[in-house]
């Protein structure tokens, strides 16, 4: 076969260190935007990014030839430090240091979609560690509950 074909999607999620509200209204959009921009610029094919103050939601295709962990250590550190100078308000800002990722068949990439659209509304009722902990079972993910949140 002369080329590499492939359909791989992820439903990605990280919070900010200690779950602190940081991403308010006045500064969520323009995250989201340079965490999506950030993908597009690495090769990936953004679908949705989303979230609430304290954690973000990004449903994206990846590519085949880098890995998640090598595309995760430059969007963190590449938006901490852009949030660092965008928003000085926010010198104390951190992402959490994990992440929790999920692959996500093309049948569902429009649930995910929807699903990540609806933060604000899904949060009213759900904190982020009932969120991540319910996800983490459906997808059958093994875990310890005592090490998932610093």
């Amino acid at each position: 076969m002369p080329g590499t074909y492939s359909n791989i999607k992820f439903h990605l999620i990280f919070s900010t260190k200690h779950r602190e509200p940081f991403l308010t209204k006045d500064c969520r959009a323009r995250v989201h935007d340079y965490l999506g921009g950030t993908i597009r610029g690495e090769g990936g094919h953004v679908i949705e990014v989303n979230g609430v103050d304290d954690h973000v939601h990004i449903l994206f295709g990846w590519r085949t030839d880098e890995s998640i962990a090598n595309l995760l250590r430059r969007l963190k550190s590449g938006s901490s430090g852009w949030i660092h100078d965008t928003f000085p308000h926010l010198k104390h800002f951190y992402w959490q240091e994990g992440y929790s990722i999920f692959s996500v068949s093309e049948s569902q990439v429009a649930v995910v979609r929807k699903y990540i659209l609806n933060q604000e509304e899904h949060h009213r009722t759900k904190t982020f560690k009932e969120e991540l902990l319910s996800l983490l079972r459906k997808h059958g993910v093994e875990f310890d509950e005592r090490y998932v949140f610093d």
